[in-house]
């Protein structure tokens, strides 16, 4: 069936027309099919990409009246980047309808402008439920004349805890509506919906319950937790045309990773719920049009990204709930083009691969984290063809080029390529030289070629994971990719390095370099320990010199029983109380909080750089 032939009114088929559209979709075939002539309750499975916005907002648009001044449309939305996406879609599908009013509220934004907007005359309301309810209690919006309820992505506004949003909206509409239900996935919490708030509805599905796409590719790789952002970083290193999102499962580690990638030269920036809503109109914005490579994104922020050519999704955890999963692959591999899901794992996690390939009825394939010299190939490769594709604008090079050209005359073609490769690719063939192995399988030693290490700072001394790289990189001179893994405990931290770099840390241990009066002291850590474990006092580590506040929390590291915890029992006090050498002389290295720089010393003032919305070069090391 063709567009032309679903009977749709011809003003909706101007502008499918106009928009590039040729035949429906097998959601959309189906919605057409059924909602154009019969009043019915629906639910609709299908996956993200395959046009579910048209299944729903196409019959909708048939059904109602623009002309009539009333809301006779309501479409219930999770976030508030989905419900700003449906209603520019309803907007574009509804272009030559006369006096169609679209109006979108939620939460984040002008409540007043909102209420002006819906007085002046809305026909089809796009709302949060958080918002929705707002309205309703001020009395600014009235639901007497939905004609049609629609509940996009339902399972996740319940996960969300809007079940009783959902109950107080929907009483407040008249029973005579139809209630139709959209999703990607059918848990147990769906199904529940369409019994409580539905009437006999019609199942309409495109492909079996919670199936995955055909049109993208699964694949995973197994490391140790501790190489996960640097199995990340080659992963992307190895796709240099990626332009992609990045899943994580908190708000925090969504921030952290998006920080580490800007710090390391990539353009990439977070997306989650603590950023104000000009905010993340912000990044959609730059991610939309490409300003940026990747986006960092929890699954709520996540959901509503309506963009096109996504050429990867990267799960840097496996989401908690195993449905997720279909609605963050289903971000690539959109409108039938090709797409790539990527999962990073531990061995523990890995068993759960096999759950994720029953619910989606697709097969994963487990990969090799590449090597540092399959990235180098890839990335040369990737440089030669764009240099053998970049358009020359001949005109605006003219006046320069025989300059150019009698500069470079004594050197032949090979020569010519050598240089040119060698300048753009020198620096990234120095970052992978003698890379590690990254994939898991050498037992919990972990690798050889790297070194965690103990440090005797903390939090308490006003450090956080930003600030303490910054102090490293200062105090043993190496660079800010060579540290990872940063840890940052209350009275301590852990980090990690090549083992190549390990005496540029242990040698300070013979420098007097402190930081606000306390003298920095490296340990190589054998193991990583779980919290509460040996270091620190506590009852499960007495041969450590006990203290009962135990763990990373307190007690310290080897630590006796002061407030501080300390290390080794020899910092007490407040703050880690007793410093070793007095005030700063002349031949004393010093890093402070702020402090002024004087003979002799060097002062480290602390910086904040969580804020960088730097977008430099990709790889620049």
């Amino acid at each position: 069936m063709t567009f032309q032939e679903s009977g749709l009114d011809s003003r909706l088929l101007q502008a499918i027309v106009e928009l590039g559209y040729e035949n429906p979709t097998p959601i959309q075939e189906q919605t057409l099919a059924k909602l154009l002539t019969e009043q019915t309750d629906v639910v609709g499975l299908a996956q993200t990409g395959t046009g579910k916005t048209a299944a729903f907002g196409l019959p909708m648009l048939h059904i109602i009246d623009s002309e009539e001044k009333t809301i006779q449309g309501l479409v219930l939305s999770p976030t508030r980047e989905l419900g700003v996406q449906i209603s520019k879609d309803l907007e574009k599908f509804g272009k030559h309808m006369r006096g169609l009013k679209v109006v979108a509220v939620y939460g984040g934004s002008s409540i007043d402008k909102q209420i002006k907007d819906i007085r002046a005359g809305a026909n089809i309301v796009v709302a949060t439920p958080g918002r929705l309810v707002d309205l309703i209690e001020r009395r600014a919006i009235d639901l007497s004349n939905v004609k049609i309820a629609v509940l996009d992505e339902a399972d996740e506004m319940l996960n969300m805890g809007f079940k009783e949003d959902l109950d107080f909206i929907l009483d407040k509409t008249p029973k005579t509506k139809n209630t139709w239900l959209f999703s990607a996935t059918m848990p147990q919490e769906v199904a529940r919906i369409s019994k409580n708030y539905m009437n006999s509805p019609l199942e309409l599905s495109a492909g079996k319950k919670n199936e995955g796409a055909d049109t993208i590719e699964h694949k995973y790789y197994v490391v140790q937790a501790r190489n996960r952002y640097l199995a990340l970083k080659r992963v992307v290193d190895h796709n240099p045309d990626i332009f992609g999102i990045i899943f994580c499962r908190t708000r925090a580690e969504t921030q952290e990773v998006a920080d580490n990638l800007i710090k390391d030269g990539y353009s990439a920036d977070a997306l989650h719920g603590d950023l104000s809503q000009s905010q993340r109109d912000f990044v959609m914005k730059r991610f939309r049009s490409r300003t940026l490579q990747m986006l960092v994104a929890t699954d709520v922020a996540a959901r509503g990204i309506d963009v096109n050519d996504i050429t990867h999704v990267i799960n840097y955890n496996l989401p908690e709930e195993t449905e997720n999963y279909t609605h963050r692959s289903g971000r690539t591999g959109r409108a039938g083009k090709k797409g790539v899901s990527i999962a990073i794992v531990t061995s523990r996690d890995a068993g759960r691969i096999k759950d994720i390939e029953r619910i989606i009825n697709k097969k994963f394939t487990k990969q090799e984290v590449p090597n540092g010299k399959d990235v180098c190939e890839r990335q040369l490769l990737h440089l030669v063809t764009k240099l053998h594709t970049a358009a020359v604008n001949e005109k605006e090079i003219e006046e320069f080029l025989p300059k150019a050209m009698a500069e470079l005359a004594d050197l032949s073609k090979e020569e010519l390529i050598k240089r040119i490769v060698a300048e753009e690719f020198n620096r990234f063939l120095a970052y992978y030289q003698n890379s590690p192995d990254l994939n898991d399988g050498k037992g919990d030693g972990g690798n050889s070629r790297t070194t965690r290490f103990f440090l005797n700072l903390g939090e308490m001394d006003g450090l956080n994971r930003n600030s303490l790289k910054d102090l490293l990189m200062e105090v043993a001179g190496v660079e800010a990719r060579m540290l990872f893994n940063i840890e940052v405990k209350n009275s301590f931290a852990f980090f990690e390095t090549e083992t190549a770099l390990n005496d540029k840390f242990l040698s300070q241990n013979n420098e007097e370099v402190y930081f606000n009066d306390r003298k920095l002291s490296f340990e190589v850590s054998q193991k990583k320990q779980r919290e509460g474990g040996s270091y620190g006092g506590g009852n499960r580590s007495e041969r450590f010199s006990g203290g009962k506040s135990g763990g990373y929390s307190g007690g310290g590291y080897k630590g006796g029983s002061s407030d501080r915890g300390g290390y080794k029992g020899g910092y007490k006090g407040d703050r880690g109380g007793k410093s070793e050498g007095g005030s700063g002389f002349a031949g004393r290295k010093k890093y402070s909080d702020g402090g002024s720089s004087f003979a002799g010393k060097k002062s480290y003032e602390k910086s904040d750089r969580s804020e960088s919305t730097s977008t430099s070069s990709k790889f620049s090391y």
